[in-house]
């Protein structure tokens, strides 16, 4: 059974990076941005990942340390759309599997 909390808690976080995305485009479409600024633009969402998967690195659950192996390892392969489905995936398939 997958606790709501959890599911709004992902909901929220996913509102908040296309919020984050839109918001940025909104404000700034007319404006040229410095690269710097381009790069912290680009990096805000990744921000946002790494803190939803930050506690996982000092879990005791076997399933949540395999599951953020499995993500960084998509990470450093794929780009984040593909590296947050593998990381969710993983998850839920090992915690399902080793609880």
């Amino acid at each position: 059974m997958i606790d709501p909390m959890t599911v709004l808690a992902i909901l929220a976080m996913a509102g908040v990076t296309y919020l984050t995305r839109v918001g940025g485009y909104v404000v700034l479409k007319n404006r040229a941005l410095s690269p710097r600024a381009t790069a912290v633009m680009e990096a805000a969402p990744g921000c946002v990942l790494i803190s939803v998967i930050a506690p996982d690195f000092v879990s005791r659950n076997p399933a949540d340390l395999a599951a953020l192996a499995i993500t960084l390892l998509a990470a450093t392969r794929l780009s984040m759309l593909p590296t947050v489905v593998i990381g969710v995936a993983s998850a839920g398939v090992l915690r399902w599997l080793i609880g």
